[in-house]
């Protein structure tokens, strides 16, 4: 099952921006599939109601892995579509598509690589008990895992819990723009603990059920450089680091919260609780956690931000470049622009090198094997008269992070994995189908959604050829 060689070359996706099929065989409703519908809460009102139909053309799909040579393709289970109302009984259509998904995989010689949760919470959980603001989503999500785990443990052989729980919190808790849209850093930090436990908790299932792969959770990390040397900048970094990067990584990969932290959050008197019971079972399933994921897209710069600073801002997601307001937390820290950085028309930086730097930073605070769970660039890819589309600027951000992480398995850091994001384009949350990261264009307006391979596609399979152990 598990390959030895240093880095498997890969591809993702997610099965709420792939799949489409929402209401098939039996499935349940997620929160993303009531939020998208929902007016002005996604751009131009998009969804994944259909999405790019990969439920029903997973085998054309993976025809086209395989031809590119992928090694590994990281895909996530709708939790939906085993337990459509988040528990009780189990949707046997659900479990029999992910088997036949599964199958065709290995049987073109692909690594399959299973997120348990990229965001879909089923929205009947939602309705029941708060979500992940109630603890009872743990046993839920642990019954679900175990689902998962048995009826394809056997044959999978890198499992990730979960996807982004930095992201799905923030979003969801503080800046409201996902799914429960709230706007309350107490309930977000609760909702941060009970992830945190859901991770470990399905960890310690899989190692109880004697399964021989590798499990862990996949953060996104934004490795960050301080705006000068002046202290005042060096000590936002600090703040930075401690709220937005260790925060999670340090619940998940060691077992306990950094304390520069629980200090900031107990004095403002929203510190969530933590039961000692909590903390064994947090450092029970970090010490069983086989590797670090990380979501790697681009790094930050950290400046002082006063403590009648700048707030949280808006985001980009309309790809206009410089629309993206200033955003920081007062008292603690801003972002602040890089000079020494391109940005995307989304303005995120480009940086290559700060992968580099951020693998070093996560090697020297864990000690585990790293796994590049996600990594690409979001553009407006266009379709020529002739039928081709030359995205030649994505051959150059890719290949400049791939160098990057044979340099850094060169010198020691042991890298699992590295998936591209993403294998198609996709329904990009609240950026909409314009936002393109495929190798695979897809015309979202065609009826057909006929796919295309992008130069993009055969510069990776020549990469993968090129790099094979």
């Amino acid at each position: 099952m598990i390959k030895n060689k240093a880095i498997l070359w890969g591809s993702a996706s997610a099965a709420y921006q792939i799949e489409g099929a929402y209401q098939s065989e039996d499935k349940g409703v997620s929160i993303w599939d009531v939020w998208s519908h929902i007016p002005g809460k996604t751009f131009e009102g998009t969804n994944g109601d259909r999405a790019t139909d990969h439920y029903e053309r997973f085998e054309e799909d993976v025809a086209l892995m395989q031809a590119q040579g992928l090694e590994t393709y990281r895909f996530s289970i709708a939790w939906t579509r085993i337990y459509p109302e988040g528990s009780g009984t189990v949707n046997q259509a659900g479990i029999e598509f992910y088997q036949k998904l599964i199958n065709a995989l290995l049987k073109a010689g692909i690594e399959p690589m299973v997120t348990l949760y990229h965001w879909d919470l089923p929205q009947a959980l939602q309705d029941k008990y708060g979500g992940w603001e109630s603890p009872n989503v743990i046993e839920d999500f642990e019954r679900f895992a175990r689902t998962c785990f048995e009826a394809y443990g056997d044959r999978v052989g890198y499992w990730i819990v979960m996807n982004e729980p930095n992201v799905f919190t923030h979003q969801g808790y503080v800046l409201g723009i996902h799914p429960p849209g709230v706007k309350d850093e107490a309930r977000y930090l609760k909702v941060c603990h009970h992830a945190g436990l859901a991770h470990a908790k399905a960890v310690l299932v899989y190692q109880e059920m004697n399964f021989t792969g590798k499990i862990g959770s996949s953060i996104a990390f934004m490795p960050a450089y301080p705006a000068s040397e002046k202290q005042e900048d060096k000590k936002a970094l600090e703040a930075y680091e401690a709220t937005a990067n260790w925060w999670f990584f340090d619940s998940y990969f060691k077992g306990h919260y950094p304390e520069i932290a629980v200090q900031h959050y107990r004095m403002k008197g929203i510190m969530p609780e933590v039961s000692s019971e909590d903390l064994a079972c947090l450092k029970a399933g970090a010490d069983a956690t086989d590797f670090i994921g990380i979501n790697y897209y681009q790094t930050a710069m950290i400046a002082h931000n006063p403590a009648d600073g700048v707030g949280l801002g808006k985001m980009n997601t309309t790809g206009k470049k410089g629309s993206q307001s200033e955003s920081g937390i007062p008292g603690l820290y801003k972002y602040v622009k890089n000079p020494e950085l391109t940005y995307t028309d989304w303005d995120w930086s480009i940086d290559p090198n700060g992968l580099k730097y951020g693998l070093n930073q996560l090697q020297n605070r864990y000690g585990l094997p790293i796994l590049i769970s996600e990594n690409g660039l979001g553009a407006f890819d266009q379709l020529t008269a002739s039928g081709e589309i030359a995205d030649d600027y994505r051959i150059e951000f890719l290949k400049a992070h791939a160098e990057v992480c044979e340099a850094a398995s060169n010198e020691g850091i042991e890298l699992l994995g590295y998936c591209t994001w993403s294998f198609t384009d996709l329904l990009s949350w609240l950026n909409g189908y314009q936002k393109r990261y495929g190798f695979i264009y897809i015309d979202f307006e065609d009826e057909a959604r006929k796919r295309i391979p992008k130069k993009s596609y055969f510069w990776y399979k020549d990469w993968i050829a090129a790099h094979k152990v």
